[in-house]
């Protein structure tokens, strides 16, 4: 069974990098063990690690579930220079869904819940 689950992904400079990540998830790290390493819980059990180290370009995507998937793609583009990026749906799947990269091209992505029954975020 499992318990919990870390994601991680790398960027060239770690002051760089926590700064932008806490702009993308609107607060400071939860957990910083050492030099070089933040790291967000998102959920509980649920970590997202922030490292300095060469980035695995084209991995991910990693989303994450938001209310309100519009607002948050306007935040991003307008407080982190991020692309404008297109939201997707189909009407067989239960979400909307768009990705863009950071600034070291790690791929992210956000979702958001169609019905308001299915949303686990509020």
């Amino acid at each position: 069974m499992i318990g919990e689950m870390t994601v991680q992904v790398r960027v060239l400079d770690i002051k760089e990098g926590q700064q932008w990540y806490e702009t993308f998830l609107c607060r400071k790290p939860d957990f910083i063990p050492h030099q070089g390493f933040a790291e967000w819980e998102l959920i509980p059990g649920c970590w997202l690690q922030v490292a300095e180290g060469k980035p695995v370009v084209g991995s991910g995507p990693i989303r994450i579930g938001v209310l309100n998937i519009i607002a948050e793609r306007e935040r991003l583009v307008k407080e982190l220079n991020i692309e404008f990026f297109t939201i997707h749906s189909r009407e067989e799947v239960p979400v909307k869904w768009g990705t863009f990269t950071d600034p070291w091209g790690n791929r992210l992505g956000l979702f958001e819940y169609v019905s308001e029954g299915e949303n686990r975020t509020s």
